[in-house]
């Protein structure tokens, strides 16, 4: 009886023990919180804000370094966008909405001299690009004008200035002056995947002004002969007369390019979904300098000639299926200096191979007038290299 008496008193101190050493613990946890609270209350808080998360890297544009840069995106706290806060692609419609302000009609006042029997009328489309009134458009649209003006999303007019225009690329700014109802930022066309959905908008026909059209990527860096931009993204977006000069665009409501044509094929073949764009890059370039200088100045090899495919391989049988396949070089030219002559063939431009991804014109635009660049040449089936000094396009070419 005693014995078991002595085992209850001994367990009877053990759970006080642990009960003591439980209290304890939540006595000194209490009071150190008790302690931090106090001493934090008198310190100032620091919030860090994590940057936020972009859709892709940025890529670096290559600008005149007097040029002013063009907008490339429009701070818009009540754009729409799509169901997932980290998707930066947005549907059609809400594309639509976002951007349609900012797309125009342009209305081209002919003079007596470009149309027989007196003043005629011509139109195209364009596109407002920053918030200082320059709207791009095609250089084919503005042609010969005599004066110019807008016509708003909404209906009104305004009339409009020709700031410059360039030929070779077929591009042309004009501005308007006041405010502008939006404006578009300018994408990365070099970024375009075959099979990416664009939309087209833009006035065709002169009477159906903003109409929508939707499609894909179908190729990119088309060049289609002699006199047509090189470097094209050809798209099965629906293209018509009037359509020219109008925004070509990705899902994020960016420029990827601006329409400039569309093939039809002749009286025997019927095409159909072949639009033509020049690349939203070659647009920012052109606009910044002609923004800043009224011109845009080229650099010039002193060559012509033709990017290879398949007919021009068999008509000069060439050994090669890409390159630069040169048929002139102009005595006391750039390239004429260096010792390059006719059936040359140019495989690379400062380690850029040219073929369907890369064409010469495109790949040249990139450079300027002065600048010193290494050329990789084909010759008799011998790779040969060249540094040439760019010179400076004539005017008359």
């Amino acid at each position: 009886m005693a014995r078991g008496n002595g085992f209850l008193i001994v367990t009877a101190l053990v759970l006080t023990l642990i009960g003591g050493a439980v209290l304890g613990a939540i006595a000194g946890a209490g009071t150190s919180l008790y302690l931090i609270q106090r001493n934090n209350a008198n310190r100032p808080i620091t919030v860090v804000q994590q940057p936020a998360p972009t859709s892709r890297p940025q890529q670096t544009q290559a600008v005149l370094p007097t040029a002013p840069v063009l907008p490339t995106s429009k701070p818009d706290t009540n754009q729409t966008t799509s169901n997932s806060a980290n998707d930066p692609y947005m549907a059609v419609p809400d594309v639509v909405a976002k951007i349609a302000p900012a797309v125009v009609t342009v209305i081209n006042r002919l003079s007596a001299n470009d149309v027989m029997g007196g003043t005629g009328i011509g139109s195209g489309s364009g596109a407002i690009i920053s918030p200082d009134g320059y709207i791009v458009t095609n250089h084919h649209v503005i042609e010969g004008s005599d004066s110019l003006e807008v016509i708003f999303s909404d209906g009104t007019k305004r009339s409009a200035t020709l700031v410059g225009d360039d030929p070779l690329m077929d591009l042309a700014l004009v501005k308007i002056e006041g405010t502008v109802p939006a404006y578009l930022p300018i994408g990365d066309s070099d970024a375009l995947r075959q099979g990416e959905t664009v939309i087209a908008i833009g006035s065709p026909l002169g009477e159906f002004k903003n109409s929508v059209t939707v499609g894909v990527v179908s190729a990119l860096n088309r060049n289609l002969g002699e006199g047509v931009p090189e470097g094209l993204i050809q798209t099965d977006a629906a293209i018509n007369r009037g359509n020219s000069g109008g925004p070509l665009l990705n899902m994020r409501g960016e420029i990827i390019g601006i329409n400039t044509l569309v093939v039809r094929g002749d009286s025997t073949a019927s095409a159909e979904g072949l639009g033509f764009a020049i690349p939203a890059n070659i647009m920012r370039r052109v606009s910044e300098q002609i923004i800043a200088t009224g011109q845009v100045l080229y650099p010039y090899l002193g060559i012509t000639y033709g990017m290879i495919n398949a007919d021009i391989a068999k008509q000069y049988q060439l050994s090669v299926q890409q390159g630069a396949y040169v048929t002139s070089v102009i005595d006391g030219g750039p390239v004429g200096n260096v010792g390059m002559k006719a059936g040359d063939i140019i495989t690379s431009f400062e380690g850029v191979i040219l073929g369907q991804q890369a064409s010469l014109r495109g790949v040249l635009l990139q450079y300027k007038p002065g600048d010193v660049v290494k050329l990789i040449v084909l010759r008799d089936n011998q790779p040969q290299e060249f540094t040439v000094t760019l010179g400076e396009r004539p005017k008359s070419n």
